[in-house]
């Protein structure tokens, strides 16, 4: 069995790409799966750690607002598309399967070409044009969130399965996670992070909701910030300026415990990010939701919306957090004071959770046929 993955840009579409890997690797130990990605993005270090070799092609997104630069995208599509071509020839995979990325374009359009069998996953509630056109390549296409399918042209082949989750954060433990990271019973544990590379706004929230909580001198919440490493040096100079560190905080650059972070925590801020979304909602935490308002076609407030909807989470729109203003803080401080509230939202964060998204991906593909 030879598996191709595509897969670039974001955690969030390449941490689903591994989890397909690895249950497809529990299914088939014996089973060779190389992953094709972008040259220089996040994947080349994600994908190796993961334990999988990945091989790099130039790939470029249109530019919706410098039309001129469409043609170089044009001419990059072409260039990747040959070198899929011969990757392809010597790798002969008996099926490719998309997550997403810039990537996924030349990949399964040449997989198509050549008669590989083609999959694809999307992520979010909204898809995004490139997975339009490429579903019609596709034999089935999986989607995360019930409603998706109607934006696809061929809805018999859609199959909604939930996002794949790494295994993390299905089996931890949460006492043992709250005692590892020296949090106590007494103390609300608020996580706040921006997805894998942070974000600008939300960085500046956390300052105030810092201000704040330092006003209040109180020990009964402990905030974990996670600004992203691009951020940190600009955020640590505030802080050291502002209050320096409080005893409350612990603040980084990058977690990679996020599994162990996320369950011990009492309420999560973050992104709307499709994997974020569901990697709340597989620990059964409640959430603060900010969508990104600079994704293609808005698709995080779909995604925070799904699971507001469901009572699991409040989404807070980037447009009403004015500087200076502190709405961020007054909702958390809201919410960590109604341990009702908090208990109704993690039982309903529970109730959207999708944990077995892998199995359902892999009882699809056809390979135990």
């Amino acid at each position: 069995m030879r598996v191709v993955m595509s897969c670039g840009g974001t955690g969030g579409h390449i941490y689903p790409a591994i989890a397909i890997a690895d249950k497809i690797r529990e299914k088939h130990p014996d089973a060779e799966i190389m992953f094709i990605g972008t040259k220089k993005g996040m994947e080349n270090t994600l994908v190796p750690a993961a334990g999988y070799e990945i091989k790099g092609i130039d790939a470029r997104g249109f530019d919706r607002k410098h039309l001129i630069e469409n043609f170089k995208t044009v001419h990059t599509f072409l260039q990747g598309s040959n070198e899929v071509y011969g990757m392809l020839k010597r790798f002969k995979p008996d099926i490719v399967i998309g997550t997403g990325g810039y990537v996924t374009g030349p990949v399964l359009s040449m997989a198509h070409r050549q008669g590989i069998k083609c999959f694809i996953h999307e992520q979010n509630a909204l898809p995004g044009v490139a997975n339009k056109f490429l579903s019609g390549f596709a034999e089935k296409v999986f989607t995360s969130f019930d409603g998706t399918q109607n934006s696809f042209r061929h809805p018999d082949r859609v199959t909604v399965t939930g996002n794949p989750i790494r295994s993390g954060f299905l089996t931890k433990d949460r006492q043992e996670c709250r005692e590892a990271l020296g949090v106590a019973d007494n103390e609300k544990m608020v996580l706040l992070f921006g997805g894998s590379l942070g974000a600008e706004v939300l960085n500046r929230e956390a300052l105030g909701l810092i201000k704040q909580l330092a006003k209040e001198n109180s020990s009964r919440i402990r905030l974990f910030f996670i600004s992203g490493r691009r951020h940190y040096d600009e955020i640590k100079e505030k802080l050291d300026a502002m209050v320096g560190i409080p005893k409350f905080l612990t603040f980084l650059a990058y977690a990679d415990n996020m599994p162990e972070l996320m369950c011990a925590s009492d309420l999560v801020i973050s992104r709307a990010g499709a994997i974020a979304v569901s990697e709340i909602a597989a620990c059964g935490r409640p959430s603060i939701l900010v969508p990104s308002p600079n994704v293609t076609d808005n698709h995080q407030f779909f995604n925070a919306k799904a699971v507001a909807d469901q009572g699991a989470a409040v989404l807070l729109e980037e447009m009403y957090l004015e500087e200076g203003k502190d709405v961020l803080a007054e909702e958390v401080l809201k919410l960590a004071a109604d341990d009702e509230k908090l208990a109704a939202m993690a039982e309903r964060s529970a109730a959207t959770a999708r944990t077995d998204a892998a199995d359902v991906i892999y009882e699809n593909l056809g390979i135990d046929r």
